[in-house]
């Protein structure tokens, strides 16, 4: 990989931040609620679950609300992430005709614009299992720990899928429908421990299902995460920057010939 790509990346990070700041004021621009539809929107869609799961269905689960919320605040941040950064070199295609910048920049923005709207959530739901009765107790130390390792992983599927979709666009809808089933087999709905126990390991091989556990035992029930599956996950989220990143400089100048 050429040596000189991340450093071009820290380069234009002035742009990178205009342009995620300059996106999130559009977005509010373009309706009546502004950054208030930040919160709207996803609490309308968590209650649309909570209605179903809790009321239709009767989940048992204890304490139900607080463990429903936290697996979808989590989840939908790498959603959200993935979503939209993974396309993010397809829709700046006109961009690339008219300007030469480090195509890596482009799902950066997305990264970090829905990155910021999470925060907003994160921020609610904090305050939410507060008056819950769940208090801030010594194993919020590791929450700075988790929600690095999230970016890191988001970060990096986000990358790699951005690579490679301008290649084969029709991979779009294949992702849509790999995030749903991976939706219902992260532990979002339930616990580990209404899992069979031979089906543990299976389970924990989806990243995302020991992301969400070890979010809920930080901020619910005062246990420190798994360091070890953390670790992993760190290390090959990190690989996979780098590799996504050599990908993208690879096919640099390749890009806009075939988006145009």
């Amino acid at each position: 990989m050429k040596i000189n790509t991340f450093e071009q990346i820290m380069r234009y990070t002035d742009l990178i931040l205009y342009k995620t700041y300059a996106d999130l004021r559009a977005e509010t621009e373009r309706t009546y609620l502004g950054f208030l539809w930040w919160i709207f929107e996803p609490v309308m869609y968590m209650s649309v679950f909570f209605v179903v799961f809790s009321i239709f269905m009767g989940h048992k689960t204890d304490n139900f609300v607080p463990f429903l919320l936290v697996g979808l605040t989590i989840w939908q941040w790498m959603k959200s992430c993935l979503s939209h950064g993974s396309e993010s070199i397809l829709g700046y295609r006109g961009l690339m005709q008219y300007v030469s910048l480090p195509k890596v920049i482009f799902p950066i923005i997305l990264i970090l614009t829905d990155t910021v709207k999470f925060i907003f959530i994160f921020t609610l739901l904090l305050g939410f299992l507060w008056l819950s009765g769940f208090s801030i107790t010594q194993s919020y130390l590791a929450l700075p720990i988790l929600l690095i390792v999230e970016l890191l992983f988001t970060t990096a599927i986000t990358l790699f899928l951005a690579a490679i979709i301008p290649f084969f666009p029709d991979l779009r809808f294949v992702v849509e429908n790999v995030l749903t089933a991976i939706f219902f087999g992260s532990g979002i709905f339930f616990s580990v421990s209404s899992i069979p126990p031979q089906y543990h390991f299976y389970f924990y091989l989806n990243p995302m299902a020991n992301l969400i556990e070890d979010f809920r035992n930080v901020l619910m029930y005062n246990i420190f995460p798994d360091w070890h599956s953390l670790l992993v996950i760190g290390i090959i989220s990190i690989l996979g920057i780098w590799f996504s990143v050599y990908l993208i400089s690879r096919f640099e100048y390749i890009y806009p010939r075939i988006t145009a």
